[in-house]
């Protein structure tokens, strides 16, 4: 693995300030998800905000030739959906994935939304999935390792009987948009490098109802169950601090 990057103060802040933004993309768009709307509308209601509120860019636009501003996965689309002139439609589950660049650094940031009124099984997943990144947060200090989150996510998911996507993961953030360790949502605790103070890095659980096994469609970007089972996903980055962690990317809803 190579060397994780221990982030400068003045790097953490520039971090702090790109994450805050792209939790507040989330809170912007979040009246407008509601059942009728494309995505590709959503992107660019996003987009437009990104660009002309908050002077930044949407880093996954051009991002080794993503085309849009924004990740917009629905139902059994586990990741990196295309925004497009599909309407969304009562019972879909659908998850907005967010990066905002400011002054050259990144901070990345996804929700989940439910249209309507999904299933009962759909809203357990995207329950239990937000739960799952919440473990994960809650091991981070210095001296943990980082398979204690995989070990700790594994064991709230399997629980329930879902699965965990190993083919995408976390990634370390900062000047690069991804960048070392990988984060990955199973594992053994104990195992992988130890937290220090300073490292910067997102937690985002991918969680299938089904079986784990993912394929990526002809545009070479969405990410699908095999099974077409349901998939939800959260994402939050995170701080490593001197006793324990930072959310750099939380929503005023989440705060207690």
């Amino acid at each position: 693995m190579s060397k994780i990057i221990i982030k400068t103060p003045d790097e953490i802040e520039k971090i702090r300030v790109a994450g805050k933004l792209a939790a507040e993309v989330l809170e912007m768009i979040t009246p407008y998800v509601k059942e009728g709307i494309t995505t590709a509308e959503l992107d660019q209601i996003c987009h437009d905000y990104i660009v002309k509120e908050q002077d930044a860019y949407p880093a996954p636009l051009n991002y080794h030739g993503f085309p849009k501003s924004i990740c917009t996965s629905i139902n059994h689309v586990v990741c990196h959906g295309i925004p497009a002139d599909k309407k969304l439609k009562n019972d879909d589950i659908l998850n907005i994935d967010i990066t905002v660049k400011k002054d050259d650094y990144h901070g990345d940031t996804s929700k989940m939304f439910m249209i309507g009124e999904p299933s009962g099984m759909a809203k357990k997943l995207v329950e239990v999935t937000y739960e799952c990144l919440w473990k994960g947060i809650e091991v981070v200090k210095p001296g943990n390792h980082f398979g204690d989150i995989g070990a700790v996510i594994e064991k709230h998911a399997k629980k329930y009987g879902y699965s965990i996507v190993d083919a995408f993961c976390g990634h370390g953030i900062g000047a690069s948009f991804h960048e070392p360790p990988h984060v990955m949502h199973h594992g053994k605790a104990g195992t992988g490098a130890k937290f220090e103070e300073g490292m910067i890095f997102t937690i985002e659980p991918m969680i299938n109802i089904g079986k784990r096994a993912v394929s990526v469609l002809k545009d070479g970007w969405t990410a699908v169950t095999k099974d077409r089972s349901l998939s939800a996903q959260w994402e939050h980055t995170i701080l490593v601090t001197k006793d324990g962690y930072e959310v750099l990317t939380l929503r005023e809803e989440e705060r207690s």
